[in-house]
Protein backbone atom coordinates (compact mmCIF):
# COMPACT_ATOMS: atom_id res chain seq x y z
CA UNK A 1 0.00 0.00 0.00
CA UNK A 2 1.07 3.61 -0.58
CA UNK A 3 1.74 5.91 2.32
CA UNK A 4 -0.80 8.72 2.80
CA UNK A 5 1.71 11.26 1.48
CA UNK A 6 2.40 9.31 -1.71
CA UNK A 7 -1.31 8.60 -2.21
CA UNK A 8 -2.12 12.33 -2.02
CA UNK A 9 0.62 13.08 -4.56
CA UNK A 10 -0.75 10.39 -6.92
CA UNK A 11 -4.31 11.77 -6.59
CA UNK A 12 -3.08 15.29 -7.26
CA UNK A 13 -1.18 14.22 -10.42
CA UNK A 14 -3.82 11.82 -11.78
CA UNK A 15 -6.68 14.27 -11.30
CA UNK A 16 -5.55 16.42 -14.24
CA UNK A 17 -4.76 13.55 -16.63
CA UNK A 18 -6.72 13.00 -19.84
CA UNK A 19 -7.96 9.48 -20.63
CA UNK A 20 -5.00 8.81 -22.97
CA UNK A 21 -2.54 10.15 -20.43
CA UNK A 22 -4.05 7.96 -17.73
CA UNK A 23 -3.70 4.90 -19.98
CA UNK A 24 -0.06 5.77 -20.65
CA UNK A 25 0.62 6.27 -16.94
CA UNK A 26 -0.97 2.94 -16.01
CA UNK A 27 1.17 1.17 -18.60
CA UNK A 28 4.26 2.95 -17.33
CA UNK A 29 3.58 1.93 -13.72
CA UNK A 30 2.85 -1.65 -14.79
CA UNK A 31 6.21 -1.71 -16.54
CA UNK A 32 7.95 -0.56 -13.36
CA UNK A 33 6.15 -3.31 -11.46
CA UNK A 34 7.78 -5.98 -13.58
CA UNK A 35 6.53 -5.90 -17.14
CA UNK A 36 8.67 -7.57 -19.82
CA UNK A 37 11.39 -5.72 -21.68
CA UNK A 38 9.57 -6.45 -24.91
CA UNK A 39 6.32 -4.99 -23.61
CA UNK A 40 8.15 -1.76 -22.90
CA UNK A 41 9.02 -1.41 -26.58
CA UNK A 42 5.35 -1.39 -27.59
CA UNK A 43 3.06 1.67 -27.42
CA UNK A 44 0.97 1.67 -24.22
CA UNK A 45 -2.33 1.36 -26.10
CA UNK A 46 -1.09 -1.86 -27.65
CA UNK A 47 -0.58 -3.65 -24.36
CA UNK A 48 -4.06 -2.69 -23.13
CA UNK A 49 -7.03 -4.97 -23.70
CA UNK A 50 -9.14 -3.73 -26.59
CA UNK A 51 -12.72 -4.72 -25.77
CA UNK A 52 -14.28 -3.22 -28.87
CA UNK A 53 -12.39 -5.51 -31.28
CA UNK A 54 -13.66 -8.93 -32.25
CA UNK A 55 -11.77 -11.62 -30.28
CA UNK A 56 -9.80 -14.11 -32.35
CA UNK A 57 -8.01 -17.23 -31.21
CA UNK A 58 -4.47 -17.88 -32.39
CA UNK A 59 -1.75 -20.43 -31.77
CA UNK A 60 1.76 -19.16 -31.09
CA UNK A 61 4.31 -21.97 -31.42
CA UNK A 62 8.04 -21.89 -30.75
CA UNK A 63 11.04 -24.02 -31.65
CA UNK A 64 14.10 -23.33 -29.51
CA UNK A 65 17.61 -24.59 -28.83
CA UNK A 66 19.00 -22.07 -26.35
CA UNK A 67 15.70 -20.79 -24.96
CA UNK A 68 15.44 -17.46 -26.83
CA UNK A 69 12.43 -18.49 -28.93
CA UNK A 70 10.59 -19.79 -25.87
CA UNK A 71 11.36 -16.67 -23.84
CA UNK A 72 10.22 -14.42 -26.69
CA UNK A 73 7.08 -16.44 -27.41
CA UNK A 74 6.08 -16.36 -23.74
CA UNK A 75 6.54 -12.58 -23.60
CA UNK A 76 4.58 -12.06 -26.82
CA UNK A 77 1.78 -14.34 -25.65
CA UNK A 78 1.37 -12.21 -22.54
CA UNK A 79 1.15 -9.05 -24.65
CA UNK A 80 -1.36 -10.61 -27.03
CA UNK A 81 -3.59 -11.73 -24.16
CA UNK A 82 -3.64 -8.20 -22.78
CA UNK A 83 -4.89 -7.10 -26.17
CA UNK A 84 -7.89 -9.37 -25.78
CA UNK A 85 -6.88 -12.16 -28.16
CA UNK A 86 -6.99 -15.76 -26.99
CA UNK A 87 -3.57 -17.40 -27.33
CA UNK A 88 -2.53 -21.04 -27.23
CA UNK A 89 1.22 -21.23 -26.58
CA UNK A 90 2.75 -24.39 -28.07
CA UNK A 91 6.19 -25.98 -27.86
CA UNK A 92 7.03 -27.56 -31.24
CA UNK A 93 8.80 -30.39 -29.43
CA UNK A 94 5.39 -31.50 -28.13
CA UNK A 95 3.03 -30.14 -30.79
CA UNK A 96 1.29 -32.75 -32.97
CA UNK A 97 1.77 -31.70 -36.63
CA UNK A 98 -1.43 -33.54 -37.56
CA UNK A 99 -3.32 -30.83 -35.65
CA UNK A 100 -2.16 -28.15 -38.12
CA UNK A 101 -5.21 -28.82 -40.27
CA UNK A 102 -7.44 -27.79 -37.37
CA UNK A 103 -5.73 -24.45 -36.82
CA UNK A 104 -6.99 -21.14 -38.18
CA UNK A 105 -4.24 -18.69 -37.19
CA UNK A 106 -0.82 -20.27 -36.59
CA UNK A 107 2.28 -18.19 -35.86
CA UNK A 108 5.74 -19.65 -35.33
CA UNK A 109 8.89 -18.32 -33.67
CA UNK A 110 11.80 -20.57 -34.57
CA UNK A 111 15.59 -20.33 -34.46
CA UNK A 112 18.28 -21.74 -36.75
CA UNK A 113 21.23 -23.77 -35.49
CA UNK A 114 24.62 -24.72 -36.91
CA UNK A 115 24.64 -25.08 -40.68
CA UNK A 116 21.02 -24.03 -41.22
CA UNK A 117 19.51 -26.78 -39.08
CA UNK A 118 16.32 -26.64 -36.98
CA UNK A 119 16.53 -26.65 -33.17
CA UNK A 120 17.04 -30.18 -31.91
CA UNK A 121 13.73 -30.23 -30.04
CA UNK A 122 11.82 -28.93 -33.09
CA UNK A 123 13.40 -31.34 -35.60
CA UNK A 124 10.57 -33.87 -35.34
CA UNK A 125 8.03 -31.18 -36.32
CA UNK A 126 10.35 -29.84 -39.05
CA UNK A 127 10.88 -33.30 -40.55
CA UNK A 128 7.17 -34.15 -40.41
CA UNK A 129 5.99 -31.15 -42.39
CA UNK A 130 8.71 -31.70 -45.00
CA UNK A 131 8.13 -35.44 -45.36
CA UNK A 132 4.31 -35.48 -45.38
CA UNK A 133 1.68 -33.94 -47.60
CA UNK A 134 -0.74 -32.13 -45.28
CA UNK A 135 -3.73 -30.10 -46.42
CA UNK A 136 -3.22 -26.67 -44.85
CA UNK A 137 -5.64 -24.75 -47.06
CA UNK A 138 -7.53 -23.44 -44.02
CA UNK A 139 -4.41 -22.28 -42.19
CA UNK A 140 -3.33 -18.65 -42.00
CA UNK A 141 0.23 -18.23 -40.79
CA UNK A 142 3.24 -16.03 -40.11
CA UNK A 143 6.84 -16.92 -39.24
CA UNK A 144 9.31 -15.04 -37.04
CA UNK A 145 12.78 -16.47 -37.69
CA UNK A 146 15.59 -15.94 -35.17
CA UNK A 147 19.19 -16.23 -36.29
CA UNK A 148 22.64 -14.74 -36.42
CA UNK A 149 23.61 -12.93 -39.61
CA UNK A 150 27.26 -13.77 -39.10
CA UNK A 151 26.40 -17.35 -40.05
CA UNK A 152 25.99 -18.20 -43.77
CA UNK A 153 22.61 -19.96 -43.34
CA UNK A 154 20.96 -16.98 -41.64
CA UNK A 155 17.41 -17.85 -40.48
CA UNK A 156 17.26 -20.82 -42.88
CA UNK A 157 14.96 -22.89 -40.67
CA UNK A 158 12.39 -20.07 -40.58
CA UNK A 159 12.66 -19.72 -44.36
CA UNK A 160 12.16 -23.48 -44.78
CA UNK A 161 9.05 -23.61 -42.59
CA UNK A 162 7.62 -20.50 -44.27
CA UNK A 163 8.03 -21.89 -47.81
CA UNK A 164 6.84 -25.37 -46.81
CA UNK A 165 3.63 -24.01 -45.28
CA UNK A 166 2.95 -22.16 -48.52
CA UNK A 167 3.57 -25.32 -50.60
CA UNK A 168 1.11 -27.19 -48.38
CA UNK A 169 -1.58 -24.62 -49.21
CA UNK A 170 -1.49 -22.36 -46.16
CA UNK A 171 -2.11 -18.63 -46.56
CA UNK A 172 0.74 -16.36 -45.49
CA UNK A 173 -0.95 -13.35 -43.88
CA UNK A 174 2.26 -11.85 -42.47
CA UNK A 175 5.53 -11.79 -44.43
CA UNK A 176 8.42 -13.81 -43.07
CA UNK A 177 10.35 -11.74 -40.53
CA UNK A 178 14.05 -12.56 -40.12
CA UNK A 179 15.65 -11.31 -36.89
CA UNK A 180 19.32 -10.96 -36.01
CA UNK A 181 20.65 -11.34 -32.45
CA UNK A 182 19.12 -7.95 -31.56
CA UNK A 183 15.57 -9.15 -32.11
CA UNK A 184 13.48 -7.15 -29.64
CA UNK A 185 12.55 -4.28 -31.96
CA UNK A 186 11.77 -6.56 -34.91
CA UNK A 187 9.67 -8.79 -32.65
CA UNK A 188 7.61 -5.80 -31.46
CA UNK A 189 6.93 -4.81 -35.09
CA UNK A 190 5.95 -8.38 -35.88
CA UNK A 191 3.46 -8.52 -33.03
CA UNK A 192 1.98 -5.19 -34.18
CA UNK A 193 1.44 -6.77 -37.58
CA UNK A 194 -0.42 -9.66 -35.94
CA UNK A 195 -2.72 -7.18 -34.19
CA UNK A 196 -3.43 -5.34 -37.42
CA UNK A 197 -4.04 -8.49 -39.44
CA UNK A 198 -5.88 -10.79 -37.04
CA UNK A 199 -7.95 -8.37 -35.02
CA UNK A 200 -8.96 -5.63 -37.46
CA UNK A 201 -11.80 -3.32 -36.49
CA UNK A 202 -13.07 -0.38 -38.56
CA UNK A 203 -13.35 1.93 -35.56
CA UNK A 204 -9.94 1.15 -34.14
CA UNK A 205 -7.85 4.18 -33.39
CA UNK A 206 -4.67 4.53 -35.42
CA UNK A 207 -1.67 3.05 -33.64
CA UNK A 208 1.57 4.91 -33.16
CA UNK A 209 4.80 3.19 -34.11
CA UNK A 210 6.99 1.65 -31.45
CA UNK A 211 9.69 3.83 -30.02
CA UNK A 212 13.17 2.86 -31.19
CA UNK A 213 14.92 0.48 -28.84
CA UNK A 214 18.63 0.48 -28.45
CA UNK A 215 19.97 -2.91 -29.61
CA UNK A 216 21.33 -5.00 -26.80
CA UNK A 217 23.48 -7.46 -28.77
CA UNK A 218 25.64 -10.11 -27.22
CA UNK A 219 27.31 -9.52 -23.92
CA UNK A 220 31.02 -9.31 -24.80
CA UNK A 221 33.74 -10.16 -22.30
CA UNK A 222 37.39 -9.16 -22.43
CA UNK A 223 39.74 -11.83 -21.15
CA UNK A 224 43.42 -12.67 -20.88
CA UNK A 225 44.93 -16.09 -21.59
CA UNK A 226 46.22 -17.32 -18.24
CA UNK A 227 47.15 -20.87 -19.28
CA UNK A 228 47.38 -22.88 -22.51
CA UNK A 229 48.42 -26.53 -22.37
CA UNK A 230 48.58 -29.25 -25.01
CA UNK A 231 46.78 -32.19 -23.39
CA UNK A 232 48.18 -34.73 -25.84
CA UNK A 233 51.50 -36.47 -25.34
CA UNK A 234 54.41 -35.61 -27.64
CA UNK A 235 53.91 -38.99 -29.36
CA UNK A 236 50.33 -38.16 -30.36
CA UNK A 237 49.26 -37.29 -33.89
CA UNK A 238 46.84 -34.75 -32.40
CA UNK A 239 47.00 -31.44 -30.56
CA UNK A 240 44.25 -30.70 -28.05
CA UNK A 241 44.59 -27.53 -26.01
CA UNK A 242 43.22 -26.77 -22.56
CA UNK A 243 42.85 -22.98 -22.51
CA UNK A 244 42.11 -20.92 -19.41
CA UNK A 245 40.92 -17.32 -19.70
CA UNK A 246 40.81 -14.81 -16.86
CA UNK A 247 38.50 -11.79 -16.75
CA UNK A 248 38.14 -8.77 -14.51
CA UNK A 249 34.38 -8.78 -14.97
CA UNK A 250 32.31 -11.48 -13.26
CA UNK A 251 31.10 -14.20 -15.63
CA UNK A 252 27.63 -15.73 -15.67
CA UNK A 253 27.05 -19.21 -17.17
CA UNK A 254 25.78 -22.68 -16.39
CA UNK A 255 27.45 -26.05 -17.11
CA UNK A 256 26.59 -27.01 -20.67
CA UNK A 257 26.97 -23.47 -22.05
CA UNK A 258 29.42 -22.57 -24.81
CA UNK A 259 32.02 -19.88 -25.31
CA UNK A 260 31.70 -18.00 -28.61
CA UNK A 261 34.65 -16.39 -30.31
CA UNK A 262 35.17 -14.68 -33.65
CA UNK A 263 38.62 -15.63 -34.97
CA UNK A 264 40.93 -13.14 -36.64
CA UNK A 265 42.35 -13.81 -40.08
CA UNK A 266 46.12 -14.11 -40.49
CA UNK A 267 47.82 -10.77 -41.02
CA UNK A 268 50.26 -12.36 -43.45
CA UNK A 269 47.35 -13.56 -45.59
CA UNK A 270 45.74 -10.11 -45.39
CA UNK A 271 48.99 -8.45 -46.47
CA UNK A 272 49.30 -10.80 -49.45
CA UNK A 273 45.73 -9.97 -50.53
CA UNK A 274 46.49 -6.24 -50.28
CA UNK A 275 49.64 -6.72 -52.37
CA UNK A 276 47.82 -8.70 -55.08
CA UNK A 277 44.98 -6.18 -55.42
CA UNK A 278 46.95 -2.95 -55.01
CA UNK A 279 44.31 -1.53 -52.68
CA UNK A 280 45.22 1.07 -50.07
CA UNK A 281 45.15 -0.80 -46.72
CA UNK A 282 44.28 2.44 -44.87
CA UNK A 283 41.28 3.32 -47.03
CA UNK A 284 38.01 3.34 -45.05
CA UNK A 285 35.18 1.44 -46.73
CA UNK A 286 31.54 1.38 -45.66
CA UNK A 287 29.80 -1.99 -45.94
CA UNK A 288 26.33 -3.12 -44.94
CA UNK A 289 27.51 -4.26 -41.51
CA UNK A 290 30.61 -2.28 -40.63
CA UNK A 291 32.83 0.61 -41.69
CA UNK A 292 36.57 0.29 -41.21
CA UNK A 293 39.96 0.42 -42.87
CA UNK A 294 40.58 -2.23 -45.55
CA UNK A 295 43.21 -4.08 -43.54
CA UNK A 296 40.91 -4.24 -40.50
CA UNK A 297 37.93 -5.40 -42.57
CA UNK A 298 40.00 -8.28 -43.91
CA UNK A 299 41.70 -9.05 -40.59
CA UNK A 300 38.79 -8.76 -38.16
CA UNK A 301 35.41 -8.68 -39.83
CA UNK A 302 35.06 -10.84 -42.95
CA UNK A 303 35.39 -14.50 -43.85
CA UNK A 304 38.29 -14.78 -46.30
CA UNK A 305 39.45 -18.31 -45.54
CA UNK A 306 36.76 -20.54 -47.10
CA UNK A 307 34.23 -18.60 -49.17
CA UNK A 308 30.68 -19.81 -49.71
CA UNK A 309 29.80 -20.99 -53.22
CA UNK A 310 27.34 -18.10 -53.49
CA UNK A 311 30.14 -15.60 -52.75
CA UNK A 312 32.40 -17.27 -55.35
CA UNK A 313 29.56 -16.97 -57.88
CA UNK A 314 29.21 -13.24 -57.13
CA UNK A 315 32.98 -12.88 -57.44
CA UNK A 316 32.75 -14.42 -60.92
CA UNK A 317 30.00 -12.00 -61.96
CA UNK A 318 31.97 -8.96 -60.78
CA UNK A 319 35.29 -10.00 -62.33
CA UNK A 320 33.92 -11.60 -65.49
CA UNK A 321 35.86 -14.83 -64.90
CA UNK A 322 34.33 -18.23 -65.58
CA UNK A 323 34.72 -20.02 -62.24
CA UNK A 324 33.39 -23.52 -61.46
CA UNK A 325 31.10 -24.08 -58.45
CA UNK A 326 33.77 -24.43 -55.77
CA UNK A 327 34.69 -23.15 -52.33
CA UNK A 328 38.06 -21.42 -52.20
CA UNK A 329 39.84 -18.93 -50.00
CA UNK A 330 39.84 -15.31 -51.12
CA UNK A 331 43.62 -15.47 -51.57
CA UNK A 332 43.37 -18.51 -53.86
CA UNK A 333 40.63 -16.83 -55.88
CA UNK A 334 42.76 -13.74 -56.36
CA UNK A 335 45.76 -15.83 -57.39
CA UNK A 336 43.82 -17.86 -59.98
CA UNK A 337 41.21 -15.29 -61.06
CA UNK A 338 42.76 -11.85 -60.37
CA UNK A 339 40.80 -8.62 -60.16
CA UNK A 340 41.45 -5.90 -62.75
CA UNK A 341 42.26 -3.16 -60.25
CA UNK A 342 41.79 -1.90 -56.69
CA UNK A 343 38.38 -0.44 -57.55
CA UNK A 344 37.07 -3.84 -58.60
CA UNK A 345 38.37 -5.33 -55.37
CA UNK A 346 36.33 -2.77 -53.42
CA UNK A 347 33.26 -4.31 -55.04
CA UNK A 348 34.50 -7.74 -53.92
CA UNK A 349 34.78 -6.52 -50.32
CA UNK A 350 31.06 -5.64 -50.39
CA UNK A 351 30.04 -9.26 -51.11
CA UNK A 352 32.17 -10.90 -48.40
CA UNK A 353 30.25 -12.61 -45.60
CA UNK A 354 30.81 -11.66 -41.98
CA UNK A 355 33.22 -13.83 -40.04
CA UNK A 356 31.08 -16.44 -38.29
CA UNK A 357 31.70 -17.04 -34.58
CA UNK A 358 32.84 -20.48 -33.45
CA UNK A 359 31.40 -22.10 -30.34
CA UNK A 360 33.35 -24.23 -27.86
CA UNK A 361 31.77 -26.09 -24.96
CA UNK A 362 32.86 -24.57 -21.65
CA UNK A 363 34.88 -27.07 -19.62
CA UNK A 364 34.96 -25.21 -16.29
CA UNK A 365 32.46 -24.57 -13.50
CA UNK A 366 31.61 -21.32 -11.75
CA UNK A 367 31.20 -23.19 -8.47
CA UNK A 368 34.62 -24.84 -8.77
CA UNK A 369 36.73 -22.28 -10.62
CA UNK A 370 35.17 -18.94 -9.67
CA UNK A 371 33.40 -16.29 -11.73
CA UNK A 372 36.49 -14.65 -13.26
CA UNK A 373 37.94 -17.76 -14.90
CA UNK A 374 36.64 -19.84 -17.80
CA UNK A 375 38.09 -22.91 -19.59
CA UNK A 376 37.65 -24.41 -23.06
CA UNK A 377 39.07 -27.51 -24.76
CA UNK A 378 40.16 -27.00 -28.37
CA UNK A 379 41.34 -29.63 -30.87
CA UNK A 380 43.66 -28.10 -33.46
CA UNK A 381 42.22 -28.94 -36.86
CA UNK A 382 44.68 -29.79 -39.64
CA UNK A 383 44.05 -30.67 -43.28
CA UNK A 384 45.92 -30.77 -46.57
CA UNK A 385 45.18 -29.06 -49.89
CA UNK A 386 47.49 -30.05 -52.77
CA UNK A 387 49.91 -31.59 -50.26
CA UNK A 388 50.08 -28.28 -48.37
CA UNK A 389 49.19 -28.36 -44.67
CA UNK A 390 46.53 -25.97 -43.41
CA UNK A 391 45.03 -25.33 -39.96
CA UNK A 392 41.40 -24.75 -39.11
CA UNK A 393 40.88 -21.01 -38.80
CA UNK A 394 39.63 -20.75 -35.22
CA UNK A 395 41.46 -23.74 -33.72
CA UNK A 396 44.68 -22.45 -35.29
CA UNK A 397 43.89 -18.96 -34.00
CA UNK A 398 43.28 -20.15 -30.43
CA UNK A 399 46.13 -22.66 -30.25
CA UNK A 400 48.51 -19.92 -31.38
CA UNK A 401 47.86 -17.77 -28.31
CA UNK A 402 50.48 -17.18 -25.66
CA UNK A 403 49.88 -16.57 -21.97
CA UNK A 404 49.05 -12.95 -21.26
CA UNK A 405 47.46 -12.21 -24.65
CA UNK A 406 43.97 -10.72 -24.70
CA UNK A 407 40.89 -12.24 -26.30
CA UNK A 408 37.25 -11.16 -26.69
CA UNK A 409 34.42 -13.68 -26.32
CA UNK A 410 30.76 -14.11 -25.43
CA UNK A 411 28.77 -16.86 -23.73
CA UNK A 412 26.04 -18.83 -25.48
CA UNK A 413 23.56 -20.49 -23.16
CA UNK A 414 22.29 -23.97 -23.93
CA UNK A 415 18.57 -24.37 -23.45
CA UNK A 416 18.55 -28.18 -23.42
CA UNK A 417 22.09 -29.32 -22.56
CA UNK A 418 22.11 -28.75 -18.83
CA UNK A 419 22.42 -30.70 -15.61
CA UNK A 420 19.32 -32.24 -13.99
CA UNK A 421 18.50 -31.91 -10.32
CA UNK A 422 21.36 -32.67 -7.95
CA UNK A 423 20.00 -36.05 -6.86
CA UNK A 424 19.51 -37.39 -10.41
CA UNK A 425 21.95 -39.77 -12.11
CA UNK A 426 23.68 -38.86 -15.38
CA UNK A 427 25.37 -40.87 -18.16
CA UNK A 428 27.88 -38.84 -20.19
CA UNK A 429 29.19 -40.02 -23.57
CA UNK A 430 31.97 -37.76 -24.87
CA UNK A 431 34.91 -39.02 -26.95
CA UNK A 432 37.70 -36.59 -27.90
CA UNK A 433 36.86 -32.97 -27.18
CA UNK A 434 33.34 -34.15 -26.37
CA UNK A 435 34.76 -34.47 -22.85
CA UNK A 436 34.65 -30.66 -22.45
CA UNK A 437 31.11 -30.09 -21.09
CA UNK A 438 31.37 -33.23 -18.95
CA UNK A 439 34.47 -31.87 -17.24
CA UNK A 440 32.24 -28.89 -16.41
CA UNK A 441 29.48 -31.22 -15.18
CA UNK A 442 31.85 -33.17 -12.94
CA UNK A 443 33.52 -30.13 -11.40
CA UNK A 444 30.10 -28.56 -10.76
CA UNK A 445 28.66 -31.66 -9.12
CA UNK A 446 31.83 -32.20 -7.11
CA UNK A 447 31.84 -28.58 -5.88
CA UNK A 448 28.15 -28.57 -4.96
CA UNK A 449 28.12 -32.03 -3.38
CA UNK A 450 25.42 -33.31 -5.75
CA UNK A 451 24.12 -36.73 -4.71
CA UNK A 452 23.37 -38.04 -8.19
CA UNK A 453 25.69 -40.68 -9.66
CA UNK A 454 27.92 -39.85 -12.64
CA UNK A 455 28.95 -42.32 -15.36
CA UNK A 456 31.38 -41.24 -18.10
CA UNK A 457 32.20 -42.94 -21.40
CA UNK A 458 35.34 -41.44 -22.96
CA UNK A 459 37.35 -42.49 -25.98
CA UNK A 460 40.16 -41.39 -28.29
CA UNK A 461 42.99 -42.98 -30.28
CA UNK A 462 45.65 -44.08 -27.75
CA UNK A 463 45.61 -44.43 -23.96
CA UNK A 464 49.18 -43.17 -23.45
CA UNK A 465 49.02 -40.11 -25.70
CA UNK A 466 45.34 -39.14 -25.96
CA UNK A 467 43.72 -39.65 -22.54
CA UNK A 468 42.49 -36.08 -22.02
CA UNK A 469 42.22 -34.90 -18.39
CA UNK A 470 43.42 -38.32 -17.20
CA UNK A 471 44.66 -37.21 -13.76
CA UNK A 472 41.49 -35.24 -13.02
CA UNK A 473 39.19 -38.12 -13.99
CA UNK A 474 41.16 -40.57 -11.87
CA UNK A 475 40.89 -38.19 -8.92
CA UNK A 476 37.13 -37.92 -9.44
CA UNK A 477 36.98 -41.73 -9.39
CA UNK A 478 38.94 -41.91 -6.13
CA UNK A 479 36.68 -39.37 -4.40
CA UNK A 480 33.49 -40.94 -5.73
CA UNK A 481 32.44 -37.88 -7.74
CA UNK A 482 32.76 -40.13 -10.80
CA UNK A 483 30.91 -43.38 -10.20
CA UNK A 484 31.99 -45.24 -13.35
CA UNK A 485 34.54 -44.49 -16.08
CA UNK A 486 34.51 -46.60 -19.25
CA UNK A 487 37.26 -46.02 -21.80
CA UNK A 488 37.63 -46.83 -25.50
CA UNK A 489 40.97 -46.22 -27.24
CA UNK A 490 40.51 -47.24 -30.84
CA UNK A 491 44.17 -47.60 -31.88
CA UNK A 492 45.31 -49.69 -28.90
CA UNK A 493 43.66 -52.91 -30.05
CA UNK A 494 43.72 -54.96 -33.25
CA UNK A 495 40.00 -54.35 -33.66
CA UNK A 496 38.94 -50.73 -33.25
CA UNK A 497 36.86 -50.13 -30.13
CA UNK A 498 34.67 -47.03 -29.78
CA UNK A 499 32.40 -45.66 -27.03
CA UNK A 500 29.32 -47.36 -28.50
CA UNK A 501 31.03 -50.73 -28.04
CA UNK A 502 31.56 -49.97 -24.35
CA UNK A 503 27.88 -49.06 -24.11
CA UNK A 504 26.96 -52.45 -25.58
CA UNK A 505 29.11 -54.21 -22.99
CA UNK A 506 27.27 -52.44 -20.13
CA UNK A 507 23.81 -52.70 -21.68
CA UNK A 508 22.03 -54.25 -18.68
CA UNK A 509 23.31 -51.71 -16.16
CA UNK A 510 22.69 -48.79 -18.53
CA UNK A 511 19.06 -49.78 -18.97
CA UNK A 512 18.76 -50.15 -15.18
CA UNK A 513 20.00 -46.54 -14.84
CA UNK A 514 17.58 -45.35 -17.51
CA UNK A 515 14.67 -47.02 -15.77
CA UNK A 516 15.79 -45.30 -12.57
CA UNK A 517 15.48 -41.86 -14.19
CA UNK A 518 19.07 -41.21 -15.33
CA UNK A 519 19.71 -38.54 -17.97
CA UNK A 520 21.93 -39.26 -21.00
CA UNK A 521 24.21 -36.70 -22.64
CA UNK A 522 26.15 -37.08 -25.88
CA UNK A 523 28.82 -34.62 -27.01
CA UNK A 524 31.27 -34.77 -29.90
CA UNK A 525 31.25 -35.48 -33.62
CA UNK A 526 27.81 -35.71 -35.21
CA UNK A 527 28.96 -38.21 -37.85
CA UNK A 528 29.34 -41.02 -37.28
CA UNK A 529 29.75 -40.99 -33.49
CA UNK A 530 26.44 -39.55 -32.31
CA UNK A 531 24.44 -41.58 -34.82
CA UNK A 532 26.20 -44.81 -33.79
CA UNK A 533 25.70 -44.02 -30.09
CA UNK A 534 22.00 -43.34 -30.59
CA UNK A 535 21.53 -46.57 -32.50
CA UNK A 536 23.29 -48.44 -29.70
CA UNK A 537 21.03 -46.83 -27.08
CA UNK A 538 17.97 -47.85 -29.09
CA UNK A 539 19.26 -51.43 -29.31
CA UNK A 540 19.87 -51.50 -25.54
CA UNK A 541 16.34 -50.21 -24.83
CA UNK A 542 14.87 -52.72 -27.27
CA UNK A 543 16.78 -55.75 -25.98
CA UNK A 544 16.97 -55.04 -22.25
CA UNK A 545 13.47 -53.59 -22.08
CA UNK A 546 11.93 -56.34 -24.23
CA UNK A 547 10.48 -53.67 -26.51
CA UNK A 548 9.82 -53.46 -30.23
CA UNK A 549 11.92 -51.17 -32.43
CA UNK A 550 9.05 -48.67 -32.55
CA UNK A 551 8.61 -48.76 -28.78
CA UNK A 552 12.34 -48.16 -28.26
CA UNK A 553 12.20 -45.10 -30.52
CA UNK A 554 9.24 -43.74 -28.53
CA UNK A 555 11.11 -44.46 -25.27
CA UNK A 556 14.10 -42.38 -26.37
CA UNK A 557 11.88 -39.63 -27.80
CA UNK A 558 10.05 -39.42 -24.48
CA UNK A 559 13.39 -39.08 -22.70
CA UNK A 560 14.34 -36.27 -25.09
CA UNK A 561 11.06 -34.43 -24.57
CA UNK A 562 11.51 -34.67 -20.81
CA UNK A 563 15.05 -33.29 -21.02
CA UNK A 564 16.64 -36.63 -20.13
CA UNK A 565 18.39 -37.18 -23.49
CA UNK A 566 20.42 -34.29 -24.86
CA UNK A 567 23.04 -33.98 -27.61
CA UNK A 568 25.66 -31.33 -28.26
CA UNK A 569 27.16 -32.52 -31.54
CA UNK A 570 29.03 -30.84 -34.35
Amino acid sequence: MLSETKLNVLKQISGDLSRDEAIWASGYLAGIAGGTTLAATLPPQQTETSIQNAVKKITLAYGTETGNSKKLATALAGIIKKKGIQVKLADLSQYKPKDLGKEEFFFVIISTQGEGEPPLLAKKFYDYIHENEINLSNLKFGILALGDSSYPQFCKTGEDVDSRFEILGAQRIIPLKKCDIDYEQDASHWIEHIFETVNKAPDSAPQSSAAPKKPTGRKKYQGKISSIINLNDITSEKETYHIEIETEEALVYQPGAALGIIPLNSKSVVNEIITLTGIDPQKRIETAKVTDRVEELLHRHFNISYLLKSVVAQYARITGHSIPEVRLSLLDLLRIYPVKNAGEFEDIIQILAAQAPRLYSISSSLEAHGDTEIHITVAKSEFFIDHEKHNGLCSGFLSGFSEGEEVEFYIQDSGHFKLPEADKDIIMIGPGTGIAPFRSFLWERDATGAEGRNWLFFGDRNFVSDFLYQAELQDFLKTGSLTHLDLAFSRDTAEKVYVQHRLEQKAQEIFYWLEGGASVYVCGAKEPMSRDVEQTLLTIIQNEGKQSKEEAVLYLEEMELNGRYAKDVY
